[in-house]
């Protein structure tokens, strides 16, 4: 019984000091990276991004009333619809 309990005494003891070791690790390499990072981000900072401004119903109806649309576009829409006639036989 004896030998038994030295048997868990030293599991329980290798098992603790395994955790440490992880954890010491883990933590260096958290404090490791994000020093690596901070110096990174000064040398290279992210872009900064600008919202896109959303087309409210209001301007939308203004904007067709005022003829806004593109020749390039009525031209595509009118072809798409010659091209449907053609296909489908209407006039």
């Amino acid at each position: 019984m004896d030998n038994m309990q030295q048997h868990f005494i030293e599991a329980g003891t290798l098992m603790l000091a395994g955790m440490v070791f992880v954890f010491a690790f883990l933590g260096i390499l958290i404090f490791f990276i994000n020093t690596v990072l901070a110096r990174l981000a000064i040398r290279f900072p992210d872009p900064i991004v600008t919202p896109t401004t959303r087309i409210n119903k209001k301007n939308k109806s203004a904007n067709a009333n005022s003829g806004d649309i593109s020749p390039q576009v009525v031209a595509a829409i009118g072809g798409a619809i010659k091209r449907y006639r053609t296909e489908h036989g209407q006039t």
